[in-house]
């Protein structure tokens, strides 16, 4: 595990010196405080800082084949190095080193542009073919492993983190209007976009290649999710089994659990007692696991975790918090030069500074709601259905405002919050299937929120990522429409996002099995009944689930792993908020409408409107373009 970044130098451009490399790769230390690598010459710069994890003596980068001609620095594990190590050896390849990373350099030589079929990892590479005159980037199929690249007219930086482009001193640091207001939508920008009009995120599956002499630069995906197979297609699938489903679902995650324990440092995993973790924990066999929980009840899954834990026979570390969150933000902050508005940035990041501890490398649950329809959102999207054919009427005059009446709830979910949030959530637009529940605002409070000469650089609609998506996966299901759209949006550019800043800024690798990329293929394989059945969500996990632990840990509302900010915003966070907020601020960037935010706090601060996800979206976009902006 490292991070990395870099330079390729176009059109005979000045390279910058080495110091500059070095700077980079300063600015992710936390990802790789084991040794740093450089290379720097030809016009191209290469820099990894590492985390040892395989191969602790041999494993520096930059990694290269035999004369040196291939050289490569990467971020990220591939699980089954061993076997096509044995492979490469085979073909008369002499490998140096036991890194899982030195094979990509050989396959290079072997399969050129294709070398990546092979590989089963998490990962983002840069690798310098010196003969061939060609650089290439490529990030891993799900997008686990992060890569932000800037083309400019003389150079292609890139990093692990935005701040190590920005390091660079190469990139202009203009604010993207269209990105702002999708993250204030959302909670996150849309792949490929950053706040950054000149930073772009290389998209999971996706192979950029440079050419040294024309500065030629394609992109292009050499992975998606397989389209499903015609019946009558020659596919047998049909003719299986609930039973014999949850067989092969339970052999492949088996199969990726192993393949991600190969470790030369201490290994755990998080255990939140869901369906999700207690399936991993449970395919590890020994192992020490990680949880926390708060002193707010409604908050706190501690007992299920723990239950869990005791049922599998694990060794469990729990830590009980009331965390200072006003000062946890300014650590956070600085990782969130890409930002996300999940409040769940602040339990992950204390699960893994207590993971941390103890191991190198935790495995997480990641993976099962997007690709076995675990949401709430999916469960809204049928019940929409149903309250369509409700009378408008009956709806608008009687249903609806008598929602509107009540008052948020403190509790995190509970009928009435999750009533409010329904209601809200069926009035955007019906095209946004499922993801119109994700929004936390729409377009007339756009119009109120930004001030004219902000919305004149706002082009793009809220949702045409979502609607662009749904278009790309036509042929599928319904189901397998929502969750391609998850897949390739929420959980990407936000969960995996918040995993792999959160870890990483604990100088912990995570490790996300359930989205071993053949476990992926099966997956939407699976047929829909063993998804979603009746308002039923991920019905075959749970069955797996409810053999491994008590059938209470699987059967039990979803909670989410996140924390009661929307309390906190009224008493510990309300003089961040103020500050953050501060109508003077908020005028003299010309962005905001000071009165509509104001608007929005007053209600908050009310109790009669919950604006907890827009009001924290706002506050660290606000921090950000302290930290960050011109």
């Amino acid at each position: 595990m490292c991070g990395i970044a870099g330079f390729v130098c176009l059109r005979g451009a000045e390279p910058p010196p080495v110091e500059t490399l070095r700077a980079m790769c300063d600015t992710i230390v936390h990802r790789g405080p084991d040794a740093e690598g450089i290379s720097h010459g030809g016009g191209v710069g290469l820099g990894a800082r590492r985390l040892a994890i395989i191969d602790l003596e041999g494993g520096n980068q930059p990694l290269s084949n035999e004369d040196g001609s291939v050289e490569l620095v990467f971020n990220g594990e591939i699980y089954n190095y061993r076997e096509i190590q044995r492979a490469l050896r085979g073909r008369g390849h002499a490998l140096r080193t036991g890194s899982d990373g030195e094979v990509l350099a050989h396959l290079w030589e072997d399969r050129g542009t294709d070398f990546l079929a092979p590989v089963n990892g998490m990962f983002a590479i840069a690798l310098h073919d010196r003969r061939g005159r060609k650089v290439v980037l490529a990030r891993d199929r799900l997008g686990i492993k992060p890569l932000y690249v800037a083309i400019t007219p003389g150079h292609v930086v890139f990093g692990s983190e935005i701040k190590a482009i920005l390091a660079s001193g190469l990139v202009g640091r203009d604010l993207d209007l269209d990105a702002l207001r999708q993250f204030l939508a959302w909670e996150y920008v849309p792949a490929p976009a950053t706040l950054f009009a000149g930073i772009r995120k290389l998209e999971p599956g996706q192979l950029m290649e440079i050419d040294l002499d024309t500065a030629s630069i394609s992109t292009r995906s050499y992975w998606d999710v397989p389209e499903p197979v015609p019946p009558g297609g020659g596919d047998r699938d049909g003719a299986l089994s609930d039973a014999e489903w949850e067989d092969r679902v339970e052999e492949a995650l088996a199969r990726a659990v192993r393949a991600q324990l190969v470790s030369d440092v201490p290994l755990g995993a998080f255990l939140s007692g869901g369906v999700d973790s207690s399936l991993v924990v449970a395919a590890m066999g020994e192992a020490t696991t990680f949880s926390i929980g708060f002193d707010d009840p409604s908050y706190n899954e501690l007992r299920w975790s723990e239950k869990a834990a005791r049922h599998l026979g694990v060794e469990h570390v729990t830590e009980v918090i009331r965390p200072d969150v006003a000062g946890l933000f300014d650590r956070l902050m600085h990782f969130m030069d890409d930002p996300i508005g999940d409040f769940s940035i602040f339990p992950t990041y204390l699960v893994s500074r207590l993971a941390r501890r103890g191991v190198t490398v935790a495995l997480s649950g990641d993976g099962g709601d997007e690709l076995f329809g675990g949401y709430d959102t999916y469960q809204a999207e049928s019940i929409a259905r149903r309250y369509g054919r409700v009378p408008a009427l009956l709806r608008s005059r009687v249903i609806e405002p008598g929602i509107g009446a009540l008052r948020p709830r403190p509790a995190k979910k509970g009928l009435v919050n999750k009533a409010r949030r329904f209601v809200e959530g069926f009035h955007h637009d019906p095209g946004l299937g499922h993801a119109r529940w994700r929004l936390f605002a729409h377009d007339e409070l756009f119009g109120r929120l930004f001030t004219p000469s902000a919305q004149e650089g706002m082009k793009v609609p809220t949702g045409r990522h979502v609607l662009e998506l749904f278009e790309r996966c036509r042929s599928r299901s319904r189901v397998d429409q929502l969750l391609y759209v998850d897949l390739k949006s929420y959980l990407s550019d936000n969960c995996l996002v918040k995993v792999d800043r959160m870890s990483m800024a604990c100088s912990l690798e995570a490790r996300v099995p359930l989205l071993d990329h053949e476990l992926v293929e099966l997956a939407f394989r699976v047929p829909d009944r063993l998804k979603l059945r009746r308002g039923r969500t991920k019905v075959l996990l749970k069955r797996l689930a409810a053999t491994k632990v008590p059938a209470e840990c699987v059967y039990r509302p979803k909670e989410g792993f996140s924390i009661p900010i929307k309390n906190w915003l009224t008493t510990s966070l309300e003089p961040l908020m103020m500050d953050l907020l501060d109508g003077a601020g908020l005028a003299e960037g010309g962005i905001f409408e000071p009165g509509a935010v104001q608007g929005l706090v007053d209600e908050h601060l009310a109790g009669t409107h919950n604006h907890s996800h827009l009001l924290w979206s706002l506050m660290v976009f606000q921090d950000w373009k302290r930290r960050w902006g011109r």
